[in-house]
């Protein structure tokens, strides 16, 4: 009779003890927070399930909630399309192949701050490039400082130039994944491209689309540094996201009871819907 050997859970147990520091403690904390009030010194006073009953009543949390959907569903829309069409350009062998990968990690190896100020000075409308250009050469009225719109365009432009390449680089993943024989069977059944992509990479592309979606989704949903570099919230609060609304009263008003409670929120709402998208998802398997 065969025995099962325990021995191997020994070395998962640094790592079990390292999520529970570096994770559960902390929420534990801001769990603190969300229940009571404190005006410093170290005193707190419990005010029970208060701030969540705020928030929940609140107009400035669901404008914030609002943005940070329409901006979320903007870049899945935009990036996983787009990644897909990049991914099948891209050439299966030979020597373009590693240029090819290389210059697609390339913007994921610059920093989230340096990305926003980057694009904070190339946008700039007297002496960034990019506002130049647009304002002085293409006589089109631009300023992400003073118009809205312009600030929306140029935070979802940022991020589709920062992160497609992710989708792409799952995608092609995917795509030379795919044994030959179904392309050989798919030529001489006569398939057209559309049929090929349709129900042969498509299909196989399934699990690393869900990855794809799943991490541009939770990466696009809590971001801060860039948008926050690049337009700091504004003009007005336009582009307030929640993740900079979050920020604005945990830290610039000190409101620590209310900025626990709406991190708690947060959190579960980006647990929730990323489970709608992979139940959604792998529904069929």
């Amino acid at each position: 009779m065969k025995t099962e050997n325990q021995k191997a859970w020994w070395f998962v147990l640094p790592v079990l003890l390292l999520v529970a520091f570096n994770a559960l403690i902390p929420i534990m904390t801001v769990v603190n927070y969300s229940v009571q009030e404190t005006f410093g010194n170290n005193l707190f006073f419990w005010e029970g399930l208060g701030w969540f009953e705020k928030l929940l009543h609140s107009d400035r949390f669901y404008s914030a909630l609002g943005r940070q959907f329409i901006f979320t569903g903007s870049i899945l829309v935009i990036e996983i399309p787009l990644g897909i069409i990049i991914a099948l350009a891209m050439p299966r062998q030979g020597f373009w192949v590693p240029i090819c990968l290389v210059t697609m990690a390339l913007p994921m190896l610059i920093p989230w701050n340096v990305v926003g100020a980057m694009w904070n000075i190339f946008t700039l409308p007297d002496i960034g490039l990019l506002g130049y250009f647009l304002n002085h050469v293409l006589g089109v009225t631009y300023d992400m400082t003073q118009n809205p719109t312009a600030a929306w365009a140029t935070i979802i432009i940022m991020d589709v130039w920062h992160w497609t390449s992710l989708v792409v680089l799952l995608c092609y993943a995917g795509l030379v994944s795919i044994p030959d024989a179904y392309y050989q069977a798919a030529k001489i059944d006569g398939a057209s491209n559309w049929a090929v992509f349709r129900f042969i990479q498509l299909p196989k592309m399934k699990n690393v689309l869900t990855i794809a979606i799943l991490l541009r989704f939770m990466d696009s949903f809590n971001i801060y540094t860039e948008p926050f570099v690049l337009t700091g919230g504004g003009p007005g609060n336009s582009t307030t996201l929640l993740s900079i609304d979050l920020v604005k009263i945990a830290l610039g008003q000190f409101d620590l009871g209310p900025a626990a409670a709406m991190s708690l929120i947060y959190f579960a709402i980006t647990l929730l819907v990323s489970w709608v998208f992979y139940t959604l998802m792998m529904r069929d398997d």
